[in-house]
């Protein structure tokens, strides 16, 4: 039988109270943050703490396991306590007879709980899981977004309609369908965790329908060909330089003939280098810029027979982590880019990773690049200057994952097999790689052609003769091979002339010759001894039926 009763806690002496004695028992006396005057007992032996009962009842029971509990009513009122450690047995008393299980049980609990409480638990589930904190950061945005526009308070809130019904509306405010689903997928991972924690019972949102976003795609890529690849790097280089010699007013503007010190000369010519190789490895390795942004000294491993780099888990999209392989020319311009850094940043010995021949080293730790954030805009300036257009007829768009792209429909192009570009693109469907990251623009159609026969139209009556094997080169080709067969197939076909012959003597005495052809076919050897059995035994002859093949 449960109880309701109003807790006693200890806590520390306000600051400013007063100790009185009354009664041979000391209290003490202050003013609450209201301004309201309060009394409460002292602790015995402590003169620092100072003892008090909650204002509301607590109900302590019995759950359904067993177990005692102790649960907070809210209540000032016994009655009411009462009331609520009424209920409180009632479900106890249900879940031991089975009416209802643990969780369903304790999912009463978690509703009453406020939506933004169990939204941090779910957080701290994520960051326990190695999720990206940028990621984890987006997440919470949306949610916040979603309780404050839709009304959510407590998991009770949390309904199908709402979230379909304010999904509607984005749509009618133009928003695209990948961000929508971004929306949708934050509430369905959120709803699925409350279900394995016994938080809800099922997930409100799983017939909530997924938006489609190839049919509203807002940004579409493009691919860049080889001749602009080419064109981007070289301006790349030099552009950081040019713009520091070029003109900016006067007569003369436009020129490149400002004077530059030789110590920032060099110092743009190596951010021009950066630069350039940084568009180089988006495009020979299909790294996103993340992935690339993450690299350091100690991931790349470039002498031995197959270069490559070691991408960490934490830093690549999937989490799975990935050796990169390099090509032999790109792992020769990094090596000489390590060495070139090397010699401008003077770093300590201890701990550093070197190349052989080249002289140089730096600590392991050291990132490759420095991949500014702003890399899109500095890439838009780099396709002005190369005078590539940044969209194309078709509204398609060229960005830094745009690399990525070029990188796959390169590899399409160069006849690399579906299978091995899905490898190589780390993707986890055939689908993505040969339809979202392939430009079919850019493939060669019209040479694929080329690999089919020539069908001819000349002479069709003959061609179509061949094809059947009725006319009579085909007869001539085939007694041709016959005769030059090898000399079993020569007594076979003797055997075969001679068996005909007595067919045909057969026939002309009169004798029962079917021409229909039999049920079942029978090896050539029956009908040849046949023939001799009956020639054998003329005085008492037997019908022969003579089969067609």
């Amino acid at each position: 039988m449960g109880t309701v009763f109003r807790k006693t806690v200890t806590r520390a002496l306000p600051a400013g109270a007063e100790i009185l004695t009354i009664n041979g028992q000391r209290f003490a006396s202050w003013r609450d943050s209201r301004g309201r005057k309060r009394k409460e007992p002292m602790v015995e032996g402590r003169d620092n703490r100072i003892s008090t009962t909650a204002a509301t009842y607590t109900a302590c029971y019995r759950d359904g396991s067993g177990k005692v509990l102790e649960v907070p009513t809210g209540c000032k009122d016994a009655t009411a306590a009462r009331k609520i450690l009424s209920n409180l047995e009632t479900r106890a008393e249900n879940v031991k007879s089975g009416i209802c299980s643990q969780s369903e049980d304790a999912s009463i609990d978690h509703k009453r709980a406020a939506l933004d409480v169990h939204f941090k638990a779910y957080q701290e589930h994520l960051t326990a899981k190695g999720n990206d904190s940028v990621r984890i950061a987006n997440d919470k945005s949306r949610f916040e977004r979603l309780m404050r526009e839709c009304g959510w308070r407590q998991l009770s809130d949390l309904t199908g309609d709402s979230l379909s019904t304010w999904l509607a509306n984005r749509t009618k405010d133009k928003m695209s369908a990948g961000n929508r689903n971004e929306f949708r997928q934050v509430m369905v991972g959120f709803a699925n965790w409350c279900v394995r924690t016994s938080r809800l019972l099922v997930s409100p949102f799983a017939n909530v329908p997924k938006a489609d976003a190839k049919s509203d795609q807002r940004r579409k890529r493009r691919s860049l060909t080889e001749p602009e690849l080419v064109k981007l790097l070289d301006v790349a280089r030099r552009r950081p330089l040019e713009e520091s010699q070029m003109i900016r007013r006067g007569k003369d503007k436009g020129k490149l003939i400002a004077k530059v010190r030789p110590e920032v000369r060099e110092q743009l010519e190596l951010l021009g280098r950066e630069r350039a190789l940084i568009y180089k490895a988006l495009v020979l390795t299909g790294l996103r810029k993340g992935e690339l942004a993450s690299l350091t000294i100690g991931q790349l491993y470039l002498d031995g027979p197959h270069p490559y780099a070691d991408l960490a888990p934490a830093d690549e999209k999937n989490r799975e982590g990935s050796q990169i392989p390099l090509r032999h020319d790109l792992a020769a311009d990094l090596a000489s880019w390590i060495a070139d850094a090397a010699k401008s940043h003077t770093k300590a010995s201890q701990g550093c990773v070197s190349f052989t021949g080249k002289g140089s080293s730096l600590p392991g730790d050291t990132p490759l690049f420095n991949v500014p954030t702003g890399l899109v805009r500095i890439l838009d300036r780099d396709l002005i200057a190369a005078e590539i257009p940044k969209r194309d007829e078709r509204g398609r768009t060229v960005d830094v994952h745009a690399m990525r792209h070029s990188f796959g429909t390169l590899l399409s192009k160069g006849g690399v097999a579906p299978r091995t570009a899905q490898a190589a693109m780390r993707h986890s469907t055939i689908d993505l790689t040969m339809n979202t990251y392939t430009d079919p623009k850019l493939l060669d159609v019209h040479g694929a052609l080329d690999s089919l026969p020539s069908l001819s139209l000349n002479q069709p009556r003959i061609e179509s003769q061949r094809a059947t094997g009725t006319n009579d080169e085909a007869r001539t080709v085939a007694v041709t091979v016959a005769v030059k067969s090898d000399n079993a197939c020569q007594r076979l076909a003797r055997t075969v002339k001679t068996a005909v012959e007595a067919a045909e003597s057969i026939a002309t005495d009169g004798h029962n010759v079917s021409a229909d052809p039999a049920n079942k076919n029978s090896p050539l050897t029956t009908h040849v001894n046949g023939l001799q059995e009956w020639s054998g035994r003329e005085s008492n002859p037997r019908p022969l039926h003579c089969e067609r093949n």
